[in-house]
């Protein structure tokens, strides 16, 4: 068997880029097959009796209530309506457990923490657990924290750090899953967006619509019901005639002029080169685009109208 190759730069440095052909191991993926590290995704938990009723106030998701094994993602935003952080979760019935981007997880920890008060919670930043993202249940570890992935109908299992990865299972790297996500659509927090985006450029991602008041409910609320927000969230079909792809936050231009910001890419097993930029709403989504020398087609992801993850309004 083939050695892991690690990745030497960007936000998933240290993690396996890929084990064998990434192209392969997309096929295995969407085939229902293959375990993979996400080591670098940082653990909390959100315990005490008020944990769901508190973190339903305090983010954009809809959790009060939340029903033991069904997993969420909400939003951290700023007073005005800007995403601040992502959590990933699922309760157990007792315990909140989430994870979050690389980097992240102690200012998300510290200020929840700091949004306690008189709350009976309790937030905890978990380093002795890890995240791994597993085919299907069957291969989950059972002692695990599940998750129903957002990638290739997959799962990701909270799990103590250093459990040891199953022999019969068959590795596969982050390359893979990368490509699987932007062809989603699904944007990384932090990487598809930048400290001015708001959820509906990005289809409101992680954001319930029917709920009460939370910290930048009012910027989400008035851009909804006024629409036309700022920028939209873009797949691009890269062209494949050049072996590099756009580096994140790479300008992207058309039609002579700079239209918005480069996210991730990859090379995806049935699409070729694709990545996801946010581009200002009004531009033409018939326009090529260029990112670095490389051209580029549009496939709308939202409605440049609305900002729902939907269809576009062209």
């Amino acid at each position: 068997m083939a050695a892991p190759v690690l990745l030497t730069d960007g936000p998933d440095a240290g993690l396996v880029s890929h084990v064998a052909n990434p192209v392969a191991e997309q096929r295995l993926m969407t085939d229902g097959g293959g375990w993979l590290e996400l080591s670098n995704r940082e653990v909390f938990t959100v315990t005490g009796a008020d944990r769901l009723g508190w973190l339903h106030s305090l983010t954009s998701q809809y959790l009060d209530g939340l029903e033991p094994g069904l997993t969420t993602t909400s939003l951290v935003l700023s007073p005005t309506g800007h995403v601040e952080h992502v959590m990933h979760g699922v309760d157990d019935g007792e315990t909140f457990w989430g994870w979050t981007e690389p980097g992240r997880g102690a200012d998300l920890v510290a200020w929840l923490d700091s949004m306690r008060f008189m709350m009976r919670v309790e937030v905890a930043l978990r380093p002795d657990m890890t995240v791994r993202w597993f085919a299907s249940r069957v291969t989950t570890p059972t002692d695990a924290v599940i998750l129903d992935s957002e990638v290739a109908g997959g799962h990701e299992a909270i799990l103590p750090s250093g459990t040891p990865a199953a022999d019969e299972l068959e590795q596969v790297g982050v390359l893979a899953w990368e490509a699987l996500r932007i062809a989603a659509g699904i944007p990384r927090i932090g990487i598809d967006t930048d400290e001015r985006t708001i959820p509906n450029e990005i289809g409101l991602y992680g954001t319930h619509l029917d709920k009460g008041c939370y910290r930048g409910q009012e910027t989400v609320a008035r851009v909804y019901n006024l629409g036309r927000p700022p920028r939209r969230l873009t797949l691009l079909q890269l062209d494949g005639s050049r072996a590099e792809l756009p580096a994140i936050g790479s300008e992207v231009h058309a039609g002579g002029r700079r239209v918005g910001v480069m996210g991730s890419s990859a090379t995806h097993h049935v699409d070729g080169p694709i990545g996801l930029a946010l581009v200002r709403r009004g531009v033409d989504v018939s326009l090529d685009m260029e990112i670095d020398g490389i051209a580029a087609g549009q496939e709308p992801l939202v409605d440049p109208e609305v900002g729902l993850h939907v269809c576009p309004v062209v």
